[in-house]
């Protein structure tokens, strides 16, 4: 095989990043000799990139916009396989202490109290964020001091020191170095954000792309998913 044929292009969801990054994607180069092209976004942004004709080999996303995708015939509806389920959480700087944000009103107290609070306006967190606190009646006292990012990591602004607080899926605080997971938002308000991976109708190396589908629902990369901060929703096989 050439070298074109060797690299494999990914696009994918930003909350499997500390899994791919940390354990999947080496495992797979070590493994298959194949080299990866990672584009990271929202999935909100990766939707935009693909209306605008933008192609990979594989692609992860949220489930309501593979759904799309699987309509439209972008992608090849047999490979579609789930992967993981995100859950929002709140991050500090490392070191710093760890509210108790165990109930909804230990939640509503910590955020109103906070000196700041990051979001992002962009990614499903961030809207879903947006949604809670008007839910919870807090929207003005939080917003008034909030640190908004249009996409990304919302923890850098804790590193930073721009934000005391961090909101984002709890595996995306984990991207960033120099954060600690307070934990994750109580289960009565919280929100299950699935993803699921498939190969595009167009790729170039679907073999390979295939291999790397194959090692996301090994039992290796549901290891990887619990330690990346999400839970794995790889179905265990069938016994004979």
């Amino acid at each position: 095989m050439g070298d074109d044929t060797q690299s494999l292009s990914i696009m994918s969801a930003l909350a499997v990043e500390v899994a791919f990054k940390r354990w999947i994607v080496p495992s797979f180069e070590q493994k298959t000799g194949i080299r990866t092209a990672l584009v990271w976004d929202p999935t909100t942004v990766l939707m935009r990139r693909v209306r605008e004709g933008e192609r990979a080999d594989v692609i992860l996303a949220i489930d309501y916009a593979m759904d799309d995708l699987e309509r439209d015939g972008v992608i090849r509806r047999e490979t579609r396989i789930p992967v993981a389920r995100a859950m929002v959480g709140l991050g500090v700087r490392h070191g710093a202490p760890k509210p108790d944000i165990s109930t909804v009103e230990a939640l509503k107290e910590v955020l109103v109290g906070a000196r700041s609070v990051a979001y992002s306006l962009g990614g499903a967190s961030g809207i879903y964020f947006q949604d809670l606190i008007k839910r919870l009646g807090i929207a003005d006292a939080v917003n008034a001091r909030a640190v908004t990012i249009p996409a990304g990591f919302t923890a850098t602004k804790v590193v930073s020191g721009e934000a005391e607080f961090a909101v984002q899926q709890v595996s995306e605080l984990m991207s960033v170095d120099g954060v600690d997971v307070v934990g994750r938002f109580p289960d009565e308000i919280q929100t299950f954000t699935d993803f699921s991976a498939a190969i595009f109708a167009d790729a170039r190396h679907p073999e390979a792309a295939q291999a790397f589908l194959d090692l996301l629902g090994s039992d290796a990369a549901v290891a990887a998913y619990e330690k990346g901060g999400l839970s794995s929703l790889v179905r265990a096989p069938t016994a004979a």
